[in-house]
C-alpha cells in the first residue's frame, strides 16, 4: 500500500457488485481543512469523519490507491481544473461545481452554518437579523448564503465589513476578544460550533449562537467525468458501510447528519 500518501475508499469485488475500477488504480482525491468533515494535519494525517471514513474502508481492500492532494477553500476548482486531483468529499453543487465536468452521488451529509456572536446583557436573536450590517468574520474560500455564495474576497471586502481567515478558532477567538469594530459576528458550521462547546464547555456561557441558519447544505462525493472512478462506483463502494449503520455511527459521532433517505436504510 501506500507509503506517502494515503489510501483510500476500498472495498472487495466479494460485495457482488462491479466496482468499475481495476486493479492497482489510483485515484487522486482533494482534502482541504473542513472541521469536523475533515482536518487537514501536516504530516498527511486527514482527522475528522473522513479520517475515520479512511481507516474504515482502507482495511478492506488493498487494490485500490487513494493518494491525498492537498488544497484550500480557495485553490480547490483551480487544482481540480487543473488535473491535481479527481475525487473531492463532501461538497454542495451549489459551490462553484455547477460548470465543472464532474458528476455527484447523491447527497451523503447535512450540516448548516449559523451566526456565533458574544452573548452580552439585552442581546438575543434579534442581533442577527441584520447580519450584513455587522463586522464579520469568515473563512477565505468558504461559500455564505447572507453573500449569494460568492468567494471573491474583493467583492466580499467592497459590500460587507469582513475579515477573512483560515481557521474557525482564530474566528472565535476575535469573537472573545469583543472587538466590535473588527468582529461582531462569526460565521461557523453548526457541527464545528457543538464540537467546540463540547470540548470547551466554559465557552457555552459566552457565546450566542443563532438558531436561523445562514444556509443550509446537503453534501456530496464528487467525481471528474471521465476519470479513474466514477460517482456511481463511489456510493456503490459507500453501500456496505450504510446498510450495517457503520457511515450513520460516525457521521453521527462527529456532530453531522445523513440524509433521511440514508438514515431510513
Amino acid at each position: 500500500m501506500l507509503k506517502t500518501a494515503l489510501p483510500y475508499l476500498c472495498l472487495p469485488v466479494a460485495l457482488g457488485f462491479a466496482t468499475g475500477v481495476s486493479s492497482e488504480t489510483e485515484i487522486a482525491v482533494g482534502v482541504y481543512d473542513f472541521p469536523p468533515l475533515a482536518a487537514v494535519r501536516e504530516n498527511t494525517r486527514v482527522e475528522g469523519l473522513l479520517g475515520e471514513l479512511l481507516t474504515e474502508l482502507e482495511t478492506a481492500d488493498r487494490e485500490i490507491t487513494f493518494r491525498i492532494v492537498h488544497t484550500s477553500p480557495k485553490r480547490r476548482h483551480l487544482d481540480f481544473e487543473a488535473g491535481l486531483y479527481d475525487v473531492i468529499f463532501f461538497e454542495s453543487l451549489n459551490w462553484g461545481w455547477e460548470s465543472r465536468p464532474v458528476a455527484a452521488t447523491r447527497p451523503v451529509l447535512t450540516d448548516e452554518d449559523v451566526y456565533v456572536a458574544l452573548d452580552k446583557p439585552g442581546r438575543d436573536q434579534s442581533f442577527f437579523d441584520n447580519v450584513a450590517d455587522r463586522a464579520i468574520v469568515a473563512i477565505s474560500g468558504y461559500h455564505y448564503g447572507f453573500a449569494g455564495l460568492s468567494t471573491d474576497n474583493a467583492d466580499l471586502q467592497e459590500r460587507f465589513q469582513i475579515e477573512f481567515s483560515h481557521s474557525h478558532e482564530r474566528n472565535l477567538n476575535l469573537i472573545k476578544a469583543d472587538r466590535p469594530s473588527l468582529a461582531e459576528v462569526a460565521i461557523i458550521n453548526r457541527s464545528y460550533i457543538q464540537m467546540h462547546l463540547e470540548q470547551h464547555p466554559e465557552d457555552r456561557a459566552r457565546f450566542l449562537v443563532s438558531e436561523m441558519a445562514d444556509q443550509t447544505y446537503q453534501l456530496r462525493i464528487m467525481a471528474r467525468k471521465g476519470g479513474p472512478i466514477t460517482a456511481a462506483t463511489l456510493e456503490r463502494l459507500l453501500l456496505p458501510l450504510i446498510e450495517d449503520g457503520r457511515y450513520q455511527r460516525m457521521v453521527e459521532r462527529h456532530g453531522l447528519q445523513v440524509p433521511s433517505e440514508l438514515a431510513g436504510r
